[in-house]
């Protein structure tokens, strides 16, 4: 990828000349904002971004993006993505993605890019609900919500986005808030440095069909005691005091009170994000209180596009065909005439 120290990128460099189409109050444009104000800071050139999208609100994202873009079909990014990261592995690929379009219709594609580790990001807009044909339940929709298609309330149990992805061995997987840009900025920004397939759920508020459905903890009045912010080699401590951690109890995580019953700020757990065992960031993607956001996984492992590479060079090395007709005309031949 080309780098961008001699060009001096500002946000506006990254903002095309599209009107933006989405409702007044929408989380999508702090994604669509944020995004533009880190990109500067990335180290890319902007002809060496693309962006990917399916079908969806959020799906919309490529064509607010002064970059290469491609809105293609409904669950189908992941698929097109892949090939355009194949195709030109000096790319920085980004997809952008609902739940509905992303664990719904897309669902084959988004687990199983997630186990490959190609080396690209995804952006995964979760506002619960599909919000481009009105309000309809989506996978990530809760029990009893009721919708314009569950008008007596939603009976199936919804997919949690980091449950499933850990469970299809995703090695980066980072949630936050969708009024957060500040946090949001600095996890875009460690998902381009991650060598791998990274994963962003956001928790993006639908004004129209879904307004509030993460107030209770995205709300300002009670984000610093409701959220936990990881940040890898930190204690896991929260609280507007800060004053409240997490600790280890048999085979759950409890939360304690620094100061209280004789604990102190050693007692509590360090995030490592890191760690190869899913064990503990699947703990923490499940925990309900405090909800925990940054980067939850960060697993450095060997990429599909290095596994390829390997076994291609593997096959190069013990062949004996140097050229095409060596193969074609190997083993048992014969002339028409």
């Amino acid at each position: 990828m080309e780098t961008i120290a001699e060009k001096n990128y500002t946000p506006k460099d990254f903002t095309s000349n599209q009107e933006v189409r989405w409702c007044p109050g929408c989380d999508d444009y702090v994604i669509l904002r944020t995004m533009q104000k880190v990109l500067p800071e990335m180290g890319v050139a902007k002809e060496d971004v693309v962006f990917v999208s399916g079908i969806g609100c959020s799906s919309r994202f490529p064509y607010y993006m002064e970059t290469y873009g491609i809105h293609s079909i409904h669950g189908r990014a992941p698929g097109i993505a892949t090939g355009v990261k194949l195709a030109n592995p000096n790319l920085s690929v980004w997809i952008a993605t609902g739940d509905g379009d992303a664990m719904a219709i897309g669902g084959n594609h988004f687990i199983h890019i997630l186990r490959r580790n190609i080396d690209l990001n995804i952006i995964l807009f979760n506002n619960e609900i599909y919000g481009l044909t009105k309000g309809q339940f989506s996978p990530t929709s809760s029990i009893g919500q009721k919708t314009k298609s569950s008008p007596y309330g939603n009976t199936q149990p919804p997919f949690s986005p980091g449950e499933l992805a850990l469970g299809a061995q995703a090695r980066f997987f980072a949630r936050v808030g969708g009024n957060s840009p500040k946090e949001m900025g600095q996890i875009f920004i460690e998902a381009h440095k991650f060598k791998g397939t990274s994963l962003i759920e956001v928790l993006q508020n639908c004004v129209i069909f879904n307004d509030g459905c993460f107030d209770h903890v995205t709300d300002k009045e009670v984000k610093e005691d409701k959220q936990i912010f990881l940040e890898h080699g930190k204690p896991m401590i929260f609280g507007k005091n800060k004053d409240r951690g997490l600790i280890l109890k048999g085979l759950k995580l409890e939360v304690v009170t620094i100061g209280e019953n004789g604990i102190t700020q050693e007692d509590i757990l360090v995030h490592n994000a890191k760690e190869q065992d899913p064990t503990l960031h699947q703990m923490l993607v499940r925990q309900e209180y405090p909800m925990a956001t940054g980067v939850i996984r960060s697993f450095n492992d060997v990429t599909f596009e290095e596994r390829e590479n390997a076994l291609t060079a593997q096959v190069k090395a013990n062949s004996s065909f140097t050229k095409a007709d060596d193969l074609f005309f190997s083993g048992e031949t014969y002339e028409v005439k």
